[in-house]
């Protein structure tokens, strides 16, 4: 009995504001954005400084990009989720 009064209460609990779903995803898109830039500003720095380093810091550039990426992809599905309930 206690299961089914636990489950209504997280079907209630869901209901967000599209609004503010489309609010929270902007907010959470600044940060892999912000990321993002300092990632290829680092990039290009390193590659002025060194430039026989390029090759490397390619590699490591690509890697934390993506991982940074994985971040504001994973804010798009939890908005559709959110506005989708």
């Amino acid at each position: 009995m206690s299961n089914i009064v636990l489950a209504q209460a997280a079907e209630s609990a869901v209901n967000l504001n599209p609004g503010l779903a489309a609010i929270g995803y902007g907010l959470g898109a600044i940060g892999p954005g912000i990321g993002v830039g300092l990632i290829w500003a680092a990039v290009i720095n390193g590659t002025a400084r060194q430039p026989e380093a390029q090759g490397k810091l390619m590699g490591i550039a690509w890697t934390t990009f993506v991982l940074t990426e994985v971040l504001a992809l994973l804010g798009l599905v939890i908005y559709f989720i959110a506005s989708a309930a």
